[in-house]
């Protein structure tokens, strides 16, 4: 592992959400003009092949890289994101960047309250009352009187449990498989999904769009090298409340180039299901460091 250099991690992460938001508009783009299924499909291919050159570079090579004490999870967890990253990609489509992202800024806190079930994990009061009001932020966001609320409402929120089961899965491999052998199966495991998916709804692109296709497949590979890296030079724990910073880049995004707007409820839904999602990884990083 490289040195600890917390405040380069810190910098590397913001870099990745900046990534991961203009990721998020492309996807945007291209699911407004081609079956979603497909976009998710092509941008899987150029993942596997990121993660097959990876493999190949280490030591023991992708035999190695792929030999995990957990395969039919790690093929699951593969299969699940893949899913996830199409349900979410579709949330875009129907509700448009904001407010997908405000209501799927919930998935930390569905990690949390899993955690305890799932991972057998002590779940303290304090991280319970910051879960219930990011969730009264969700329901700000929501609406129920008006707004936001729609039928369409509820895919983003299905996208974030998605996210938040392959968290889970992803911190029990964890206990014995390394992060690149994650990162592999990731990679593998999605595109075969998004394969077997996607290609029933194949459509010819246009050459513009094309390089536009080509661009959100390198943003990913992208954002994943630089998430890697921010891991490697600092403590998860220390940089992840930074992700939240991927709300603000794609909130300009969709103001600027998408026409979105801004609504006050989801700005102040929005704000509390940040703080609350701060305050947990917060205590989980205190209770980490007193263990």
């Amino acid at each position: 592992m490289a040195k600890q250099n917390q405040t380069l991690g810190i910098w590397l992460m913001v870099a990745t959400t900046v990534v991961f938001a203009l990721q998020d508009g492309l996807s945007r783009h291209l699911a407004d003009h081609y079956n979603v299924m497909m976009v998710v499909m092509i941008r899987y291919w150029f993942f596997a092949l990121f993660v097959v050159f990876l493999a190949s570079r280490l030591p023991g090579g992708i035999r190695q890289t792929a030999r995990s004490a957990f395969p039919k999870l790690q093929i699951g967890r593969g299969a699940l994101l893949a899913l996830e990253i199409a349900v979410t990609v579709l949330s875009f489509v129907f509700l448009g960047l904001i407010e997908s992202h405000a209501v799927f800024a919930c998935y930390p806190l569905l990690v949390a309250a899993l955690s305890g079930p799932v991972l057998g994990e002590q779940v303290g009061w304090r991280r319970w009352a910051a879960i219930g009001v990011g969730f009264i932020g969700v329901l700000i966001i929501l609406q129920p009187s008006g707004g936001v609320f729609s039928p369409y409402a509820i895919i983003p929120l299905i996208g974030a449990l998605m996210f938040a089961l392959y968290g889970l899965m992803t911190r029990y491999v964890a206990r014995s498989d390394s992060a690149m052998t994650s990162l592999f199966w990731t990679g593998i495991a999605g595109a075969v999904t998004s394969t077997l998916l996607g290609a029933w709804f194949w459509e010819p692109m246009s050459g513009p769009d094309w390089a536009w296709m080509i661009l959100l497949c390198c943003s990913g590979v992208l954002g994943h090298f630089l998430l890697i890296k921010s891991y490697d030079v600092a403590e998860a724990s220390a940089v992840q409340p930074f992700a939240y910073l991927q709300l603000v880049f794609v909130s300009i995004l969709g103001v600027t180039l998408f026409n979105e707007t801004i609504r006050s409820n989801v700005a102040i839904g929005a704000a509390l299901v940040v703080a609350a999602g701060v305050f947990t990884l917060i205590r989980a990083r205190q209770k980490e460091q007193s263990t």
